[in-house]
């Protein structure tokens, strides 16, 4: 073995020295544990024996170690000698205390599996007395001369407690755990340079210029791994030139140590060792759980290369992306696993293929590979097949993998609610969108305006604005700032119904957040007075003309709404008049206000003339219009007309209320189409719809006293 440089022993000997630190408190601590014969490690005994399984004493063969071995206790007792010339302890720094807790962790964790895998029978008390002997033998042995020399002592002397094999297994592991850490260092140093200014402008430049995806993502690695290897190069370089000048290179070879001087500074040890191995509790279910996490948490930073795909499985992959949306993709996908054996990585690049060829596809096959267990699905593959479903407006889908996630046991985070406020919001689901909202507050994540914004849509779109105020509250008093268009639709639910004082109150607020009025604005809070209060509405009118906002045919019609409430027809057409001069036309909205209010009044020619105007512009009068024209014409005894618009009402008859049923059978009544009042009578209770006592009261006066054309009943 050629012999390499030794520049930096720190670390070994701080491995070292903290174990040789630590049997002193392992004795203290543990010494009211029963230690299990050491019969049990006996080298007669085949318990642990990892060699090559046969039933034959270990020790009575040579063992076949690895050569780094004896290099490796070499290296161990020449530290160690430096050390003591250079004063005995060593110093105790934050980063060391760190490396030796992460060093033990992993090796007590590797070591307790491989025991329990050897002993199945022994219960968790006797494994944990094996890892203590082993700890305090290995940390002896370490100290005395090396593993090297015990795994000598052992061969003649029978009376040693471990077998070969046994310390075989520890310097696999030490090894490997060693080996583990120095990975892990690289990797850390990768992710620095990956975020280094360097590297992000060369990425920002290849962006720009129009590089993307998986060969942007190859360059950013391939220039930081470029960055690290300068940067290692320069810090050798430096470390060898300080080495050369203080004459301090030492040789390790296989046989001998060659030593040209002493010039290695160590740093002394100061104070007590800040070591902690949660009291070396080995049987705590922490050591598993933080490894699996560690391991799970690695997997996510890094991944792993997918397998090439070749041969017979490269055909059937090809047969996959060539798939129907309508096929059944289950026979190739079991052919395709069963040659390739995918990992998740695997699972993950035939996706990204399948989403580039067929978006369709790509859907159906990530729902199915959900419940692969070599996919190893996690919460976030639930919630972005979710949210890709629900932004497809695929909603019964999207609660169709959430059922999977919960049947799984998998219950909704933070992220995954935000998406179920968001579809259920849209579904107008208003029980699951509050679920999932106050699913987020226990939680501890407090929702931001356009989760609110969400679920206060929904409450306005199912007619109930006074939930949609209270969430907009609810935003105010947690220092959330409504937006202007969640207080805008909040402000026309209000006006729409009618209600003046809530609408005002909803105008109020947007006024203190500092949002200007608008056209809409006035429009609205003009249509919640116009049912009330039509002078305060003639008041905010006039407040939006000298504000310099010029009315339009929308905001126009709810003002000759609010004096058709009061019947003042002459102040509605002066006002229309005054309109007309500053350069307003009328439209469709007015004029349909004008022709509902005519024809209440039974002005059928004047009510004609602005129908024709409707008609002309090649609009279609609203239903309110064709139920007040049924009820002109009927009163008018014009039979044709009458009943013309009522097959136009009785075709929208799901649209109707109780007012407008009540005033289309009244007008009946009153033109003697007695008949055709009954059936839209049953018309109206077939729907549920109750009628007033009044309402049946006049059916069964008109049943006895039919009105002819000549009654002087009719009225």
């Amino acid at each position: 073995m050629k012999p390499f440089l030794v520049s930096k022993p720190k670390s070994i000997i701080s491995l070292i020295r903290q174990h040789t630190r630590l049997l002193s408190t392992i004795r203290s601590t543990q010494s009211s544990i029963t230690t299990p014969s050491t019969e049990l490690f006996n080298s007669n005994s085949n318990i642990i024996n990892f060699n090559d399984g046969v039933s034959s004493n270990p020790i009575t063969r040579t063992p076949r170690l690895p050569k780094s071995l004896d290099s490796f206790s070499i290296r161990c007792n020449h530290a160690l000698a430096i050390a003591d010339d250079n004063g005995g302890d060593l110093s105790e720094s934050e980063d060391d205390d760190s490396a030796m807790t992460e060093f033990l962790s992993r090796f007590v964790w590797i070591m307790r599996a491989k025991l329990t895998e050897a002993y199945p029978d022994a219960d968790k008390r006797t494994i944990n007395d094996m890892l203590l002997i082993i700890v305090e033998r290995v940390v002896s042995e370490l100290e005395r001369g090396g593993l090297g020399a015990m795994i000598v002592a052992a061969e003649n002397d029978m009376s040693q407690d471990f077998s070969a094999d046994l310390w075989r297994t520890v310097w696999e592991v030490s090894n490997s755990v060693l080996e583990d850490m120095q990975n892990e260092k690289k990797k850390d140093e990768m992710k620095r340079f990956l975020q280094c200014e360097e590297v992000r402008d060369m990425t920002r430049f290849a962006s720009e210029i129009g590089v993307r995806g998986e060969m942007l993502r190859e360059m950013r690695f391939k220039w930081a791994k470029e960055k690290m290897e300068e940067a290692e190069f320069y810090q050798n370089f430096e470390i060898e030139e300080e080495n050369v000048g203080g004459e301090g290179v030492e040789y390790v070879g296989d046989e001998n140590v060659e030593v040209k001087q002493k010039g290695v500074s160590i740093p002394q040890r100061k104070g007590k060792i800040k070591y902690k191995i949660y009291g070396l509790d080995m049987s705590d279910a922490k050591w598993a759980e933080a490894a699996d996490k560690y391991h799970e948490a690695e997997k996510l930073l890094f991944d792993e290369e997918p397998k090439a795909i070749t041969g017979e499985c490269k055909l059937i992959n090809e047969k996959i992306l060539s798939l129907n949306v309508e096929d059944d993709p289950s026979a190739l996908l079991a052919e395709w696993k069963e040659l390739l054996q995918p990992r998740r990585v695997d699972w993950l690049a035939l996706l990204e293929k399948l989403k580039e060829w067929n978006s369709g596809l790509y859907l159906k096959m990530a729902e199915l590979i959900l419940n692969e267990e070599s996919f190893q699905a996690n919460i976030r593959d639930y919630s972005k097949l979710i949210d890709t479903y629900y932004k497809g407006s695929r909603l019964e889908d999207a609660e169709r993998v959430l059922k999977k996630m919960t049947d799984k046991g998998i219950q909704p985070d933070i992220l995954t609610s935000i998406i179920l406020v968001h579809m259920y919001s849209k579904m107008n689901n208003l029980k699951r969108a509050q679920e999932a909202f106050d699913s987020l507050k226990t939680q501890g994540f407090q929702p931001d305006t356009k989760v609110y914004n969400s679920l206060v849509t929904a409450y306005i779109n199912a007619g109930q604005p006074d939930l949609a105020e209270s969430l907009i509250k609810d935003m105010e008093m947690r220092d959330i700032k409504p937006t202007q268009e969640m207080l805008m639709a909040l402000l026309r639910s209000f006006a729409a119904r009618g209600e003046a004082v809530k609408a005002q109150s909803t105008s109020t607020s947007m006024i203190l957040a500092g949002y200007q009025p608008n056209l809409e604005y006035y429009t609205s809070l003009v249509g919640a007075y116009a049912r009330s209060d039509p002078e305060h509405a003639r008041e905010i009118f006039n407040k939006m003309i000298k504000s310099g906002i010029k009315p339009d045919d929308n905001c126009t019609a709810n003002m000759m709404a609010a004096y058709e409430k009061k019947n003042c027809l002459d102040m509605a057409l002066n006002l229309l008049l005054e309109l007309e001069n500053d350069g307003f036309e009328p439209g469709f909205e007015t004029y349909s206000v004008l022709v509902d209010w005519l024809a209440h009044l039974q002005l059928v020619d004047e009510c004609e003339g602005l129908l024709r105007k409707i008609t002309e512009k090649g609009d279609v009068p609203p239903l309110k219009v064709h139920v007040s024209l049924c009820v002109m014409y009927s009163k008018e005894r014009n039979e044709k007309k009458a009943l013309q618009q009522l097959g136009i009402v009785e075709g929208k008859k799901e649209l109707l209320g109780a007012d407008e049923f009540e005033r289309v059978i009244d007008g009946l009544i009153a033109g003697g189409l007695t008949k055709d009042a009954q059936r839209i009578f049953k018309v109206m209770e077939a729907q549920g719809i109750p009628a007033s006592q009044r309402l049946q009261v006049s059916l069964m006066g008109a049943a006895f006293l039919p009105r002819g054309p000549k009654s002087k009943l009719n009225f």
